[in-house]
């Protein structure tokens, strides 16, 4: 195993970004979610009701992109119900990082050209590219049908995400969705607790802490493993790019930290590889394993021959 900090051999925006051109969608998606956090500054609009429906939030959503979005769709680490799936993949949207089928097909660019000029979002073009600025920008190699119909066309059999992706309105409506029921379960919340006069208070501390701000952390945590899990941390396998085990992402993510684990076994279930690299993630899915909610469950190969990491070349 080799420590490693950082990787320092510069790498061109993938050449499908040039000329650039602004993603307008997700730029004002990004910026105005931004604004409507800073409400969190207001103190007005603080409870703790708000703050721990952000905290619990961040896990119960978040888990729509790591093990939704991310092992289930994605790499097929495990099978489930239908209606499993879909709520995974609802919790997902809920988070505002595009449809299933659009993010499993970027993830699945990422892992074909890891740390490639071709790679969305490597960080050896910058950090800042990897953290989000590759997202403000149009990248005519994901944003495309070719893309989704080549790296996604299993999700586009299912009638489900194929609606989805035929009728954008419906990806709105669930992302927009969230946030009048944050305000009527806050709004019921303060007035059987406080009276009538709280309920607009509570209603919008819900909305702010439990919408804005939980989305906000969340866009951030994900992201965490695209700049920081490329860039800072240790390596037990020699993967062929720059993927880094990072704890601090890995407490963030419940996981997904350990991403060059995850580079060598992308299918398994667990990244988990040393006893002290804790998979929160996976010990979920164990448990919808046991209620009888998922199975044929990907274990990680056990006796792996681990390879000496070195610095890529």
């Amino acid at each position: 195993m080799a420590s490693a900090t950082a990787v320092s051999v510069p790498l061109a925006v993938p050449a499908a970004t040039r000329p650039f051109a602004i993603n307008r969608v997700y730029a004002v998606t990004i910026l105005a979610i931004h604004v409507l956090a800073l409400l969190a500054c207001v103190p007005w609009c603080f409870s703790w009701i708000g703050f721990w429906a952000m905290v619990v939030g961040i896990h119960v959503f978040g888990q729509g992109i790591t093990i939704g979005y991310h092992r289930l769709l994605t790499h097929r680490s495990f099978k489930t119900h239908p209606w499993v799936e879909r709520g995974l993949a609802i919790l997902g949207i809920c988070c505002l990082e595009d449809s299933p089928v659009r993010w499993v097909a970027v993830h699945r660019i990422h892992h074909a050209h890891s740390d490639e000029q071709s790679d969305p979002h490597s960080p050896l073009v910058t950090f800042l590219w990897s953290h989000f600025g590759w997202l403000m920008v149009t990248n005519r190699d994901t944003h495309s049908l070719d893309a989704m119909a080549t790296y996604a066309k299993d999700l586009l059999r299912d009638r489900f995400y194929m609606r989805i992706e035929k009728r954008p309105w419906i990806l709105l409506a669930i992302g927009l969705g969230q946030i009048p029921l944050f305000f009527l379960a806050g709004a019921a919340i303060g007035w059987l607790g406080w009276g009538p006069a709280a309920a607009l208070q509570m209603g919008a501390s819900l909305v702010v802490w439990g919408v804005f701000v939980r989305v906000v952390a969340v866009w951030h945590i994900t992201w965490s493993v695209n700049s920081l899990a490329h860039l800072f941390g240790y390596r037990n396998y020699e993967t062929g790019e720059g993927s880094r085990n990072n704890w601090l992402v890995a407490l963030l993510t419940v996981g997904e930290g350990w991403h060059n684990n995850h580079h060598q076994e992308p299918t398994a279930a667990s990244v988990q590889h040393r006893w002290w690299e804790i998979d929160i993630s996976y010990y979920e899915i164990l448990l919808l394993e046991r209620l009888g909610l998922a199975w044929d469950v990907v274990k990680p190969r056990r006796g792996r021959r681990r390879r000496p990491a070195t610095e890529p070349g």
